[in-house]
């Protein structure tokens, strides 16, 4: 019994640090990123994005930091064993998460109104959609890492994979959280 214990709790301790590992490969890739954008416009006003961005990112940075409370108030319900509050506080950060989803496809509609297109003459302004678009990804994929949570808690799983899958999730959730308040920054100072 003992040696069944102590496999599972290595198998856990292996898929956490996997997920550290991932968040520092997502993590490089977006320094990529921010790293080739300022390689193109190389300080140059002339190859600079050139447009005031959509005011809808606002209310997705809210949107987003919202989100973490509501996954810091679930992990911390299920460290009290209220797993009612941890279901509830799950689907507010799914909710959020969509939520943010969509002012990302809002402010997409509204770069494209304004004639701002992924192809275009000014390559700098196409990174905003290289930017919003690989967030996205990781977006969908937090959304997925949560729903897996939500329903491994509604199943009533074991406490200590309830509680291992939400430290997980809340690394990644956390992780694109501060990512994107990141990203946003970037993206208003390269205006």
């Amino acid at each position: 019994m003992k040696r069944v214990i102590e496999g599972d709790v290595q198998s856990l301790r292996a898929r956490k640090f996997l997920m550290w590992l991932f968040v520092i490969s997502s993590f490089m890739f977006f320094a990529a990123l921010t790293s080739g954008f300022i390689v193109y416009t190389g300080g140059s006003a002339e190859r600079g994005i050139k447009i005031v961005l959509p005011q809808i990112f606002k209310f997705s940075t809210g949107a987003i930091i919202l989100s973490s409370i509501t996954m810091y108030r679930a992990y911390w319900a299920a460290k009290r064993l209220d797993f009612t509050q941890e279901k509830r506080y799950l689907v507010f950060t799914i909710l959020l998460g969509i939520l943010f989803f969509a002012f990302q496809l809002l402010a997409w509609h509204t770069l494209i109104e304004e004639g701002v297109y992924f192809v275009n003459y000014n390559a700098s302004q196409s990174f905003i959609y290289v930017f919003t678009g690989a967030h996205l990804l990781h977006i969908i994929l937090g959304i997925f890492f949560l729903t897996y949570t939500l329903l491994g808690c509604i199943k009533n799983i074991p406490h200590n994979h309830n509680l291992f899958r939400l430290e997980v999730t809340s690394i990644f959730w956390h992780f694109i959280d501060i990512l994107w308040i990141y990203l946003y920054v970037f993206l208003l100072l390269g205006q």
